[in-house]
């Protein structure tokens, strides 16, 4: 019986942190894409790394990977515990994944056409089935929703209030350093959250069916 719990706890992490590393690289790619349509706008957190890129040099991904840090530190001091093992993990391996991607050079460069929306509906996609993925594998939160909550506690404000306060003020700091605002940008959360919620309720159903233990014998 003792074997049987230990190989089917083993089958658990397993399924769980697959689940977790295949969404990340999900999620770098539909970044990676998004970010080579950015003359039609893309979420704020990437306009503000993007400029942080054009303005200071670096990489995209490495300012990915800065600013991730510098959430966790303030929700470390804010609220401990939206902060845990798969919040410093997504912090330290979006942005290389995502820069791998750009590395390539193996993704659609933009023609300036109407075909570029659709390459760029195609990143949101993956981005938020990528995003419900990861999430559904249960070890942990992103730096910047672990930021949302933890700043929606201290204010009082709802997680969405919240979330639309730290995005505007992201958003402006992005748009006066120079990065790319534009269409897209006010409905790619529109657009992305209905994907990661759907994503995330059918990956957390399958994580679950995976996941169930091996009956008593």
């Amino acid at each position: 019986m003792e074997i049987l719990r230990r190989k089917d706890s083993l089958r658990n992490w397993l399924i769980r942190y697959s689940f977790f590393f295949l969404g990340l690289v999900c999620f770098g790619l539909g970044v990676a894409i998004s970010v080579k349509m950015q003359h039609l706008g893309l979420h704020p957190w990437d306009v503000l790394n993007i400029a942080l890129f054009e303005r200071f040099g670096l990489s995209i991904g490495t300012w990915t990977v800065i600013i991730g840090f510098i959430l966790i530190t303030i929700s470390l001091v804010v609220s401990r515990k939206y902060v845990n093992l798969g919040t410093f993990l997504n912090a330290l391996l979006i942005g290389p994944i995502m820069d791998f991607f750009l590395w390539l050079d193996i993704l659609p460069a933009p023609g300036f056409t109407w075909i570029d929306y659709l390459w760029l509906l195609v990143g949101i996609l993956i981005v938020g089935t990528g995003g419900g993925l990861y999430v559904s594998g249960g070890i942990g939160a992103g730096p910047r929703d672990g930021f949302m909550l933890s700043m929606a506690e201290q204010t009082k404000l709802s997680v969405s209030k919240a979330r639309i306060i730290v995005e505007c003020f992201v958003l402006l700091v992005g748009y006066l350093l120079g990065g790319p605002v534009f269409l897209v940008t006010f409905l790619y959360t529109f657009i992305m959250s209905p994907i990661f919620q759907l994503s995330l309720k059918f990956f957390t159903r399958l994580r679950n069916e995976l996941c169930d233990p091996l009956p008593d014998r």
